[in-house]
């Protein structure tokens, strides 16, 4: 069943979305398919947390179907189709009014980094192996690696890690700006619960505004956009007023 691939469990306003397809959560049409569901069962969330129970966070493009198809013109076009729809899916996870973690605990390579940087907020074990190794193989991160992660963490860190195709540690992801946290592997899981929980106990609607104004294009005018749709709002108002009251005792 293709539920039995992602798992989403909701804790109030937080997701959880455990990915679990034996053994390394690899990419293929059916576990792609089971993400997008995903995206459309988060109504009333306000925090999608991304997590494995498997030996690797993702392991990136399925070998077996590279394998299918990569002896043929036609399979080398199917190929690209496939690789242009986990484009998509990870689009549509980044451009979710929900705020998302990663939570990578292992191995995150090609694929699978380029799932954790379409999300928007990272955590890693010190000792996971990150990385979009690609280029070893005569190809490139074609999944938005090489377009988001000169965004996140400048052009010269992409340079280094996609042209040197070079993995590193979450311990040095953390030092390069790829994750946002790398902490000891046996705190992981409960120091990504407690940030997602914290996240998700803010106004879903300030958190879905802010993240829209981060990626805006013409920022400034979407800001104001946001803050007057805000200011509007019963929580907004309520919890100004708390503030303000607070600040004049």
């Amino acid at each position: 069943m293709l539920e039995s691939m992602i798992k989403l469990e909701r804790e109030g306003p937080l997701a959880v979305a455990t990915l679990s397809r034996p053994p390394v959560n690899a990419i293929d049409e059916e576990w792609l398919a089971r993400l997008e569901a995903i995206f459309g069962e988060l109504q009333g969330t306000t925090v999608l947390l991304l997590r494995s129970s498997e030996k690797a966070f993702c392991a990136g493009a399925d070998l077996d179907l590279m394998r299918s198809r990569f002896d043929s013109v036609e399979g080398r076009a199917r190929m690209v189709a496939f690789v242009r729809e986990i484009q998509r899916g990870f689009e549509r996870l980044e451009r979710l009014p929900q705020v998302t973690l990663a939570e990578i605990g292992a191995s995150a390579l090609g694929g699978g980094l380029e799932l954790a940087l379409a999300c928007d907020l990272r955590i890693a074990s010190e000792d996971a192996r990150l990385g979009l190794p690609e280029p070893r193989l005569g190809l490139i991160p074609g999944a938005g690696g090489t377009q988001r992660l000169p965004r996140l963490a400048g052009v010269a860190v992409a340079k280094r890690l996609i042209l040197g195709a070079e993995v590193i540690t979450g311990a040095q992801a953390a030092a390069l700006g790829v994750v946002h946290w790398a902490v000891p592997t046996a705190e992981l899981a409960a120091r990504a619960s407690a940030i997602a929980r914290d996240i998700a106990s803010l106004p879903a609607a300030a958190l879905a505004e802010a993240k829209a104004c981060i990626g805006a294009q013409n920022g400034y005018e979407r800001e104001l956009e946001a803050t007057a749709t805000l200011l509007a709002q019963d929580e907004t108002q309520r919890r100004v007023r708390a503030f303000l009251e607070k600040r004049a005792r």
